[in-house]
């Protein structure tokens, strides 16, 4: 087995089982160790024993490369191909096959740990026809968010991406900040230009019910929002971060109103909303996008997360946005506005 290759599939892995940064981040810097050497002096140092006189290669990634150059699996490849698999019912599975795009994602651009290409390489594995690149708005400067400058560059540089990975397509698109008072983290002239728009709450995620509720409803109502994404803002996993506090029947009865998705975040921490509201969603005959949140190539393997849920809440696959085709979806996203 190629050692790169190992590498490269352990690195997603971990991503797909959102371990910490800091077990993933020695895995590239190995990789890239070895991607410089020919491969016949990386067969000789691991039969010296002589690998981990290297930078960057420890014993776990020398083990790993030894047991590649010898022909084998890498035994820690193995553990985590059974480790880090999602599981999915058959009725999750069956939903996860009609889904045909991700319409939440994100690179380097913001606070991704890949590259565009990379990130739609991958999703292009799993089978998907496209990919909505939805790096976060300037406002939230933590995620290094997009300056109007600099999503203006990034459009540049998708359509030169789109040539080359053609027929697959990368969908313009953003994760937007929804302000206090309902208002966007982008001027309109910008927005008028992405395909798809995905509009979240970052901040001040403890407001009361009322105003909280209005601002998501105003952010529902702009007609250049397509996606309301992880609406309660939870975090289910380490410390955890409870549900923002807002009157879901007015907010879904909105996103009917408006014709706006409602997002089933996969991300393992959030998987929002919660099933009783998922459930609440349905009754009001909203629309739904299953989308990853994926900041690194392993985690567009998320979906499933968010399948099982849909399937298990009645999620009617019609009313699932991104088992559309690109141009319908498109045109779609294009009514609203």
């Amino acid at each position: 087995m190629d050692p790169v290759a190992a590498l490269d599939r352990i690195v997603y892995l971990l991503d797909r089982a959102l371990e910490p940064s800091h077990r993933v981040n020695a895995l590239p810097n190995a990789r890239e160790a070895i991607a410089e050497l020919d491969a016949t002096e990386v067969e000789a140092r691991a039969k010296a024993g002589t690998l981990t006189d290297l930078n960057h290669i420890g014993p776990v990634t020398a083990k790993v490369i030894t047991e590649a150059v010898s022909g084998q699996v890498p035994s820690y490849l193995e553990k985590l191909e059974d480790e880090t698999l999602i599981p999915m019912s058959d009725e999750g599975a069956a939903v996860r096959a009609a889904l045909r795009g991700d319409c939440h994602t994100h690179s380097n651009w913001s606070d991704g740990g890949a590259p565009i290409e990379k990130m739609a390489r991958t999703a292009i594995e799993l089978g998907h026809e496209y990919m909505v690149l939805t790096d976060h708005s300037a406002r939230l400067t933590v995620a290094h968010g997009l300056s109007r400058e600099r999503l203006l560059e990034q459009l540049d540089v998708l359509d030169e991406l789109d040539e080359r990975l053609a027929p697959f397509r990368i969908l313009r698109g953003i994760e937007v900040d929804i302000f206090e008072d309902g208002s966007l983290d982008c001027d309109e002239d910008l927005l008028s230009r992405l395909d798809v728009v995905v509009a979240s709450v970052h901040s001040k995620l403890r407001m009361e019910r009322q105003p909280m509720t209005e601002r998501m409803v105003l952010a529902v109502a702009n007609p250049y929002v397509d996606i309301l994404g992880h609406c309660t803002g939870r975090k289910v996993v380490g410390k955890g971060r409870p549900e923002s506090t807002f009157d879901p029947e007015i907010v879904f009865m909105a996103c009917k109103q408006f014709d706006t998705a409602v997002e089933i975040n996969c991300r393992p921490e959030r998987l929002d909303p919660p099933r009783r509201l998922l459930k609440m969603a349905v009754e009001f005959g909203c629309r739904f996008s299953i989308d990853s949140d994926a900041h690194a190539p392993g985690q567009l393997d998320w979906q499933p997360h968010g399948c099982d849920r849909a399937a298990e809440c009645e999620v009617p696959l019609e009313s699932i946005v991104n088992t559309m085709p690109a141009d319908d979806l498109l045109e779609w996203a294009g009514s609203h506005g």
